[in-house]
Parts: structure tokens; sequence; C-alpha cells
């Protein structure tokens, strides 16, 4: 009986909450990839003021740093809504969002431990969590890098792996 009720444990915390890893990572990687590509393209529509801002936190090379921020939130943001190269460009998001915190944040940044409220209210948590969470997870079922893969091994059905064995 207990090994059934066991079994019965595994399979409910396995593949039953498996099922729901692609729909939250969707929902994930549409909300943030719209609002990183709304930022994105503001600040390239706006460079000076972005600009104005890098250079008020002391960023070295403002314009530089303004132009490519400014273009990765914005297309960065468009890979994550398709779900294209996901993995990879949560890379450079998660880099950019701690340097976002580092400069922008400091003081919720460097006191991450003594304050956490402060450290999660700080706008670049989200971000930086969903990005981790993309990295670490991957874009899920319903990705362009899903399909691409499935048409690459020919497989028609989904595989789930379950998280733990």
């Amino acid at each position: 009986m207990m090994k059934k009720i066991e079994h019965l444990y595994r399979l409910a915390m396995t593949r039953g909450f498996d099922y729901l890893r692609s729909p939250l990572l969707l929902i994930g990687r549409l909300y943030i990839g719209w609002q990183l590509f709304l930022t994105g393209r503001g600040k390239l529509g706006n460079l000076e003021q972005f600009t104005g801002y890098l250079t008020s936190l002391h960023v070295p090379m403002p314009e530089l740093n303004a132009r490519f921020v400014a273009s990765l939130e914005c297309f960065g943001g468009l890979l994550l809504l398709a779900g294209l190269a996901a993995r990879l460009i949560a890379i450079p998001l998660v880099i950019n969002f701690i340097v976002a915190y580092a400069a922008g944040d400091h003081e919720a940044f460097v006191n991450a431990f003594n304050n956490p409220d402060a450290f999660i209210a700080a706008t670049p948590f989200l971000y930086l969590v969903v990005s981790l969470v993309i990295l670490g997870f991957g874009p899920g079922f319903f990705s362009l890098d899903t399909l691409i893969a499935r048409v690459k091994t020919g497989k028609s059905e989904p595989e789930l792996v379950p998280a733990t064995t």
C-alpha cells in the first residue's frame, strides 16, 4: 500500500507538474519579451535621454552602452516572444540586468540580504528572474526553438522528461 502511495506521489509531483512547465514558461516569455521589446524600442527612439541617464550613473562609454542595451532589450524581447535562441539571448540579458541592478539600483543590489524587500521591489528583479528561469529551463514546448528541434529530429510528439527520476 505504501509503495502504491509513493508511486502515485512521485507520478503527480514529476509528470503532473511537468505539464505546467511549458505553459508557465510561455507566459513568462511572452510577458517579459513584450515588456523588453517596448522598453528597448522606447530607448532606441530616445537615445539621447537614455544616454544622459547612463551618464548620470557614471556608466563608461554611455552612448555605446545606450545603443547596446536598447538594442539588446528590443531585439532580445522579440527573440523571447518567439522562443528563438531563447537560452542564448538569456545570457546577455542576465548580465544586462545584473549591471542594471549594480548601476541603477545599487543600494538594493548591495543590500540584497539585509533588505530583501528593496531587492525584490527593484525594477530589474522580475526581468532577471525570468531570464534566469529561461536560461535554466529553456523556452518550453511552445517556442520556435522546440519547433526547429522537432523538425531536425523528425519527432512528432513532445517528449516530457521528468524533473526528478
